[in-house]
Formats: structure tokens, sequence, C-alpha cells
């Protein structure tokens, strides 16, 4: 048994023994099964203060797994200039990359979050929220967990983070600095024009807190597709609209802009957008 499974098998016994329903779930055989098991613990996992010796371990652990699984580094990615061919305005600050965000070294990633800003507590969920936070380690949410206390303390205890507001966190164990988290619009209907300011406010907001926190390169998720439902295509163009009309403005102050994407769709339409 090497040193990266001990300390997985180290971090199971102990988030396993913090609650008494979870204390005897049998530990798998295979080292995938076992990663499977650490990570829907930390999942479900409420926001707690966690011991020096727990954290540590996690630390490493989750350190050595961001070099396992491929650490993606800018001067790696291509900007649509090199990728598309693309000699128009800004064609070397913006780049479309196709991938896992928690992958990603650069100042910030955006984290599609939700309204209590405490990550996705359903086991192995496969939303950013979950990646990011699984990635991150334990410290990420019980950061939110403090930061959504004192937004109650203040507003009252039914507060929660209204859209298109940022709150900007460490990265803690993601090779990215900064986590941006962002509540997007949910189009639970049909698309309408404040459901679209919504999603622009999402973009120019984030923008904004990059400025102001010296961020010099982002990557941007796609804000509110998926389980949000809005329109993949409209939401893409949306996104490219916004950050263009950002950067006629600011075009010195960041460096570079990713748009990450997951599906093929996305990528379509990013690259049919920034052909042009």
């Amino acid at each position: 048994m090497n040193a990266q499974e001990q300390k997985l098998n180290f971090l199971i016994e102990k988030f396993k023994k913090e609650k008494n329903e979870y204390k005897n779930i049998e530990n798998p055989v295979s080292i995938e099964g076992k990663r499977i098991l650490l990570h829907s613990l930390m999942n479900i996992r409420s926001p707690r203060e966690t011991s020096d010796d727990i954290l540590k371990i996690q630390d490493e652990y989750l350190k050595e797994r961001a070099e396992e699984r491929g650490i993606a580094y800018l001067k790696d990615i291509k900007t649509i200039k090199e990728s598309l061919d693309n000699k128009n305005f800004y064609s070397d600050k913006i780049s479309i990359w196709q991938g896992d965000i928690t992958r990603l070294s650069c100042d910030g990633i955006v984290n599609a979050a939700n309204s209590q800003m405490l990550g996705c507590f359903v086991p192995m969920h496969t939303c950013i929220d979950n990646c990011i936070h699984s990635f991150a380690g334990v410290q990420l949410r019980k950061k939110c967990f403090d930061i959504m206390n004192e937004f109650k303390k203040k507003y009252g205890k039914n507060y929660e983070q209204p859209t298109a507001v940022p709150i900007i966190t460490d990265g803690y164990n993601l090779p990215a600095k900064k986590v941006i988290h962002i509540v997007g619009p949910i189009v639970q209907k049909s698309l309408n024009n404040t459901l679209e300011q919504d999603l622009k406010n999402c973009y120019k907001n984030i923008l904004d807190i990059c400025l102001k926190n010296d961020l010099k390169s982002i990557a941007f998720c796609c804000i509110s597709t998926g389980v949000f439902n809005f329109p993949n295509k409209r939401a893409a163009e949306i996104a490219v609209e916004t950050i263009t009309n950002w950067l006629k403005k600011n075009e010195d102050k960041i460096d570079r802009i990713i748009f990450n994407v997951f599906k093929d769709e996305d990528k379509f339409y990013y690259e049919q957008l920034l052909q042009q």
C-alpha cells in the first residue's frame, strides 16, 4: 500500500466516524471505490471545524490527486487567435477549453452555485458545484458557511444569496488560486428579458470582482445551463457579448478569459461565435 492510499484510508475512517450512521460502512477494495466513498463522505459532510491533523492529510492527498489527474496550465491552453485563427480584437486574451474546470491552474474559476452557497450535498453528483467542493477540500464549505452566517446576521436568518451577486473564496487544494461563486438565473418556464439581463450581470459582476481582487486570469463555466435550464446557445451568446463589451473598457486589466466547456454542444456554440 503506497502513501497516497494510506492517506485515502485515513480520511475515510476519520470522516466515517463523525456520524454514527456512517461508521460501519464497508470500505471498497479498489482504489477507485475508495475515492468514490471519500468524495461521497465529503459531499454529505456538514460545514464544521476540522482538526489540523485531518486537514494536513486531506491537503496532501488532494494536492497529489490534482497532479495525478493532470493540471491544465495557461501556457498550454491556446487562445482563439491560435486555435481558431481569429485575428480580431481580444483574440489573444480569450480561450475555449473543454475539460474539467477543477484541473485549471489560473487565478480564478467560476462556480455555478445555489442560493445556499454551501455546495451540493448529493453524493458524487456531477454538477460543477459538487466537483469544485470535492477537489477544493472541506475548508471551502466551512468558509462559505462562515460568509453566509455573516450575511444572515446582517440581513436575517432566512437570507439566501441573490442571483448574479458573486462571492470570492480561496481555491484551497484546487490548482486555481480563487473560486468565484455565483447564483445564475433559473429558467422555470420560458426565457425572458429579465433572465437574460440576470445572466449578463453574472458575467459582468464576476469580471468586476476579478478587477477588484487583481485576478488576471479567469475561467468561466457555462453559467445557468444544465439543471438551471438556460438555453445553451443563448447563454453562450450572452457570455461572449458581455465579456467582449467589458473588455472594450478594461482590455489592459486582464490577461486571459477562458470559456470552459464540458459538453460538445457548448464547445460548438462558442467556436461558432468566436470564429466571427
